[in-house]
């Protein structure tokens, strides 16, 4: 028996193992209201199409996709491609997607959507996870980002849960501010919202994450989650 309902507030981490949560908006509500990206939306399956003003760049967004592939964002010159699963949390994605309008040169609201300029193992060691070998992997060793320059998937990021689904891929000439903003929100150790519904199965009844309830906390659910952490043992080597 479970201790949350489905429609219960709580609060995961890491947030690679939390679902992609509820937050939508965040990721296309900006490129909408702030930028004039134009939009398609099919309301009867969640289908969700936006292009740049120039026509350049489009993010798919399909719920109901058969293989999980739940984001397409594509460049046509020079063609590269990042797409996202639906255990991809959406902080994450909207690391990427509010930072393309920056990459097309538009520079609007740059200092309330920062990209990123520190490298991918400063980020790493910020948060601590390991570097070796064209991998960074995660302090609990289940999720990696893999660089494989010789390949068309030039960066790909894998979770041990899902092992058949990659959480993220980016193809070659994809911009690396993308690849440092995607990395930087993946492996940050806050925890984030989701309604216990959303959270996959996996990490609901396995041991590698912590779940904390928001409703029952008697303080700042951040901070009630903190004060948990500190209650786990010791991070796995």
């Amino acid at each position: 028996m479970t201790a949350y309902a489905p429609d219960d507030r709580v609060m995961v981490s890491p947030r690679y193992m939390a679902g992609a949560g509820d937050r939508l908006a965040d990721a296309i509500g900006p490129l909408i209201h702030l930028f004039g990206w134009t939009t398609q939306h099919d309301a009867a399956t969640g289908h969700v199409k936006i292009d740049s003003p120039d026509g350049s760049v489009f993010c798919d967004f399909d719920p109901i996709h058969p293989l999980g592939t739940w984001w397409t964002i594509a460049h046509h010159e020079p063609y590269w491609e990042v797409q996202f699963s639906r255990q991809t949390p959406m902080e994450a994605v909207a690391a990427v997607t509010q930072a393309l309008p920056q990459l097309l040169g538009d520079t609007r609201h740059a200092e309330r959507i920062p990209i990123t300029d520190m490298p991918l193992d400063e980020i790493a060691a910020l948060h601590d996870w390991s570097v070796e070998d064209g991998s960074l992997t995660s302090p609990d060793w289940y999720c990696q980002l893999l660089h494989t320059p010789d390949e068309e998937i030039v960066w790909r990021a894998e979770h041990a849960y899902y092992e058949n689904q990659p959480l993220a891929t980016f193809t070659r000439d994809t911009p690396e501010g993308l690849v440092r903003n995607f990395f930087a929100h993946l492996s940050m150790p806050m925890a984030v919202g989701r309604g216990f519904a959303d959270v996959s199965l996996s990490t609901r009844h396995g041991h590698s994450a912590l779940i904390t309830p928001v409703r029952a906390a008697a303080m700042n659910p951040h901070i009630d989650h903190a004060l948990a952490q500190l209650d786990r043992p010791g991070r796995r080597r």
